[in-house]
């Protein structure tokens, strides 16, 4: 049985094209199906993959609302939902239908619905959660879409938080930071001592950085040609970094001063980087795939150099359980052993357009926005 909601004034962050600004509307949310909950949006992180659908690259249908960084306060819940109540903070992070052989075995990531219920803009059975006067909205990206004040999501992909936490900053947990530190932690699980090298220094490649440090990895090396990040990268945990565009041979380097990686980890997609990341692992070694370019991307590897026990995987979510891996990242917080929050600057609702333009130029590492019904002052910090 749908449950009828009483929000208030909702705002959404809607694209009705591809590759332009958004226009900041009033929207409704449709009747709650009964595994599904309201979540009022303390903040969201804007990630790579939200310009991935903006720009067309994901075909989400026109108008929708993305974002999949959210996090908040539960307003309602569906008839069905036990495990979450209104007033309970969460965390949204990527849907999974919890009963395929990937989800049953804790690779939800890897969950046979992914792509419907993450990528098509709507529920499982077409309907919408968004509405515009007469017009569907095409939402549910990520099971969310929380650039908005509201965010429908269901019960599998909100992950209790405690109360003394700030929740208007761990929407980021949800994706990009479980992304980077999962690939270290879940996939490459080093012991304390191993190396490991990490390309491309954003938010992805910083969480691993952190990561590997909170694990004990030694060396910790950074490749990236922004050399601001490759400081920030230095502050987190790692103990050399390479601009790729300063040196003939970024892996020739590499190799001269470690003899070889145990890991590797491409945040970045391009098919040089890829190679470049994995000629750097000694035999045997690991290097884990992370980066989107587009959904076609062609590379080249050389089988000789693969063959000599050398792995390359691909990893989606960090191959995370949120469930268990959020708690998780927050534990290594408040130890002071993953120091997310130094990689947000906080940006106002209705400055989505400023906050886009950051993050494209690489002047803000992570931005969070902090949605709210009426003018504020600037949030930026």
């Amino acid at each position: 049985m749908s449950t009828t909601v009483q929000a208030g004034p909702m705002r959404a962050a809607v694209f009705h094209d591809y590759d332009v600004a958004p226009a900041v509307e009033e929207v409704v949310p449709t009747d709650l199906e009964p595994d599904e909950v309201l979540v009022a949006v303390a903040g969201v992180g804007i990630c790579h993959t939200d310009l991935t659908a903006i720009d067309g690259t994901v075909p989400l249908p026109t108008p929708f609302v993305v974002g999949h960084e959210g996090s908040g306060v539960i307003e309602a819940v569906g008839s069905d939902v036990v495990d979450l109540a209104v007033g309970d903070r969460v965390v949204l992070t990527f849907d999974h239908c919890r009963e395929c052989a990937s989800c049953r075995s804790g690779h939800p990531a890897y969950c046979e619905l992914f792509a419907a219920l993450n990528y098509f803009g709507t529920r499982l059975d077409g309907s919408a959660t968004l509405r515009s006067g007469e017009e569907d909205i095409h939402g549910s990206w990520f099971g969310q879409s929380s650039f908005a004040t509201h965010a429908v999501a269901s019960a599998r992909n909100a992950v209790k938080v405690d109360d003394d936490l700030p929740i208007e900053i761990l929407g980021p947990l949800g994706c990009g930071l479980l992304t980077g530190a999962g690939a270290v932690l879940n996939v490459h699980r080093p012991c304390e001592g191993q190396s490991i090298g990490i390309w491309g220094i954003g938010t992805v490649g910083l969480s691993a950085v952190m990561a590997a440090k909170a694990a004990g990895c030694d060396p910790i090396i950074a490749v990236d040609p922004n050399t601001e990040r490759l400081e920030v990268a230095r502050k987190l945990g790692a103990t050399h970094t390479f601009d790729p565009t300063a040196t003939d041979d970024v892996v020739w380097e590499i190799m001269e001063l470690t003899g070889g990686l145990d890991f590797t980890v491409d945040a970045v997609g391009s098919g040089l980087v890829v190679r470049q990341a994995l000629e750097s692992l000694r035999s045997p070694g690991s290097c884990a795939t992370l980066g989107l370019q587009k959904l076609e991307n062609e590379i080249t590897i050389d089988q000789g150099h693969l063959l000599l026990g050398r792995t390359l995987t691909g990893v989606i979510e960090g191959d995370a359980d949120p469930h268990r891996f959020i708690p998780e990242l927050i534990g290594l917080w408040r130890e002071g052993k993953f120091p997310f929050d130094t990689l947000i600057t906080t940006y106002r609702f209705d400055d989505i357009a400023t906050a886009l333009s950051d993050l494209r130029a690489g002047t803000s590492i992570k931005p969070v926005l902090v949605p709210s019904t009426s003018d504020e002052e600037d949030t930026r910090s």
